[in-house]
């Protein structure tokens, strides 16, 4: 099993969801996180003033995956989540080495 996190821009969630339905995916994490990389933020022009916006919202989706469905979960993002512009975001992928359901108590790959 794996982890998989990915950051991306706020606007690609509902593509993003769409796209890892169609391959399969049952349940998902999503949070609205702030951050930054490459790009360092932004200027931005509020009532007449200009500020400096050092955190880009994002949103970080996780979820966690069977093996054999690992590489069409990643392209799913990575092709749905893309703009081609700096700060289209990034996925991660991690071993897991145990899930279980709380209500059952249920392990492994059954959980997902």
């Amino acid at each position: 099993m794996k982890w998989v996190i990915a950051i991306i821009k706020p606007f690609k969630q509902e593509e993003v969801r769409e796209a890892l339905s169609e391959v399969g995916v049952r349940g998902l994490t999503i949070t609205e996180a702030r951050g930054f990389g490459r790009q360092k933020g932004h200027t931005e022009l509020y009532r007449g003033a200009e500020y400096q916006v050092d955190f880009i919202p994002k949103l970080k989706i996780e979820l966690a995956v069977p093996d054999a469905l690992l590489d069409r979960v990643v392209e799913a993002i990575r092709r749905s989540a893309a703009t081609g512009k700096i700060g289209d975001g990034k996925i991660f992928v991690f071993d897991m080495s145990q899930a279980i359901r709380i209500r059952t108590g249920e392990s492994g790959e059954n959980v997902l």
